[in-house]
């Protein structure tokens, strides 16, 4: 007789640590559900839900250790945070946050917080008050302060009946505004023709590896940053074995510089939603996400009625349009920190638990959410499927800029422009537009100044000269000028910048945001923070950089887990290179 042995478990490097450790759910909902209401995490709270949950007090108390948004402390009245990143930087982000530190700092009620990029570059130097955004002008701020004191004056009771939640919780108002233009990406001339690539793929009158075969024939590649071909992904995952399988949208952009997501969120959830219903029927998942950092909050509420939309028009639920298909769309708010733009790092705080990347193979699109092939993209890639659905890759091709300098350029790009330039905001060009085109729409260099550098991708990406202004921004040609295209973010530096100093700006924001998983990132991008924080302090230049800084940058691009390590000192490298001390 022989008896059937087991099926040993599948080890899998990154989670060897905690393997088989703190079963179930992931609590963050939870934490967040709680600070949402009590306006942090008392540790009554955080008892009662151990004993509810049945697990250890420490794993709770370890998952908040990690989060930056939880809080352990009873929160003031007021909490203004005050971004000190690139983008408010070079618009005079440290000295407002002195004066307001002046005005505000004897103020019991008002507690003031630097904090890392809060995806608002546009209105730069940028805050949030109690998390509402608003710009770090004087009478901007005041006037927030001011309502937020009002309702704090409310009593805590009379606002939970109000709003279900704590005044010093998640920002809670901003009705939806008129309806925006629409994006040349947007196929549907009326609201009442958007999901008709849905309609017809669940109607059986299109299938979903002829979606596959447009977004392939089309190019489209992944916007957030590392640039993989969509459709090759998309059949890599359906392709995988596995009747459980998942979609994760990718909402989570928190780089400096970065947030043509955000827009794109408030202006075409119609657009990323479907792209995702697309991918969860083209690889055969019944259940997706979108994973959106917590600070957007007014985008979080839009997407959350345009859900709402779908659940009551028969998209979402057990037979999705009379299918005999079931899907299901919720949101997952992040509860902070850059490093969970990486994917493997995105699943592991999905699970529950901290978000530290995973070691790589195996991939997200084999073993992803849950040890479950998972398709993954961001919030543009997504945006930009149905169009390409609908019109075809030969439209999508035609949409591209000519170019001088390589083969025709496809489709079309979001871009965020932010910096020393007139008019920062969210711009939609062909794929190929020179940076110099692109800086021309956003109405040039603030007050007509020359130009000292821009990065084109966003804080990640190498500093580019003004003798670099007709690069195409796409992918390769970007790459063959010395930088990246990346998150799509391109950040504009006047003549007169202190180069040196604002890529240790950037320095300083991965040094932050560093996980601390591995040794290179962790202790290489403070000790490189503390040599050139040292040399700025004594007056220094790139000339001055020494030799030590240069070996850093080279081993924490080799030996680092994940691309956050890996890029962290490019841009010091690159200024380094514009000055001819490279």
């Amino acid at each position: 007789m022989v008896t059937a042995m087991a099926e040993a478990p599948v080890k899998v490097p990154g989670v060897e640590g905690r393997a088989g450790k703190f079963p179930g759910p992931s609590l963050i909902p939870a934490l967040t559900a709680i600070q949402e209401r009590a306006g942090w995490l008392p540790r009554e709270e955080l008892i009662a839900l151990a004993r509810e949950v049945n697990r250890p007090l420490y794993e709770i108390e370890g998952l908040i250790s990690f989060y930056p948004h939880f809080r352990t402390d009873p929160p003031n009245t007021v909490q203004l945070s005050v971004c000190h990143d690139l983008s408010c930087w070079l618009r005079g982000s440290d000295e407002r946050i002195a004066a307001i530190k002046q005005r505000y700092g004897a103020d019991a009620d008002v507690e003031i917080v630097e904090r890392s990029c809060i995806g608002r570059c546009d209105i730069a130097p940028a805050a949030s008050v109690n998390e509402a955004p608003v710009t770090l002008a004087a009478d901007a701020v005041d006037a927030k302060i001011a309502a937020a004191k009002a309702i704090a004056a409310v009593s805590t009771a009379a606002v939970s009946t109000a709003s279900g939640a704590h005044p010093n919780g998640r920002h809670q108002d901003g009705a939806p505004g008129p309806a925006p233009a629409r994006w040349p990406n947007d196929p549907y001339p009326t609201p009442a023709h958007r999901y008709g690539v849905v309609d017809a793929v669940l109607a059986g009158t299109r299938d979903t590896a002829g979606v596959i075969a447009s977004l392939k024939d089309a190019g489209l590649r992944g916007m957030g940053g590392a640039g993989f071909p969509a459709g090759r992904k998309w059949d890599l995952v359906a392709s995988a074995p596995g009747d459980v399988k998942y979609v994760i949208c990718n909402a989570d952009e928190s780089e400096p510089g970065t947030f043509k997501d955000r827009e794109i969120l408030a202006t075409q959830p119609h657009l990323v939603l479907e792209g995702l219903l697309l991918g969860m029927l083209a690889i055969g998942a019944q259940d997706g996400w979108v994973f959106i950092r917590h600070e957007y909050g007014p985008e979080e509420r839009a997407l959350a009625r345009e859900i709402d939309h779908l659940r009551a028009a028969g998209y979402l639920g057990p037979d999705a349009r009379g299918s005999g298909k079931r899907l299901n769309v919720e949101i997952f708010t992040s509860p902070g920190g850059y490093i969970l733009g990486e994917e493997s790092a995105l699943i592991e705080c999905m699970e529950g638990h901290r978000g530290e990347p995973r070691n790589k193979p195996p991939f997200p699109g084999t073993y992803g959410l849950h040890g479950k092939p998972t398709l993954m993209n961001s919030v543009e890639t997504f945006a930009h499927v149905p169009v390409i659905a609908r019109n075809g890759a030969a439209w999508w091709n035609a949409q591209g800029a000519g170019s001088a300098t390589a083969a025709a350029h496809s489709g079309l790009k979001f871009f965020a422009v932010s910096g020393h330039v007139e008019r920062p905001g969210v711009y939609c060009v062909p794929m190929g537009t020179t940076a110099r085109a692109l800086l021309d729409l956003a109405g040039g260099v603030t007050g007509g100044q020359a130009l000292a550098a821009i990065q084109p991708g966003g804080a990640s990406s190498n500093f580019l000269g003004p003798d670099a202004l007709d690069v195409e921004l796409d992918f390769a040609t970007v790459q063959a000028a010395g930088s990246m295209l990346g998150s799509g973010a391109m950040v504009v530096m006047a003549e007169g910048t202190d180069l040196l100093a604002a890529a240790v700006n950037v320095l300083r924001f991965f040094r932050d945001e560093s996980c601390g998983k591995c040794v290179p990132c962790r202790v290489g991008s403070a000790k490189a923070h503390v040599l050139l924080g040292d040399l700025l302090a004594r007056g220094g230049g790139p000339a001055d950089v020494d030799e030590t800084v240069r070996q850093l940058a080279t081993v924490m691009r080799r030996t680092s887990i994940c691309g956050l390590g890996q890029v962290a000192l490019g841009p010091v490298a690159s200024v380094l290179k514009l000055s001819g001390n490279g």
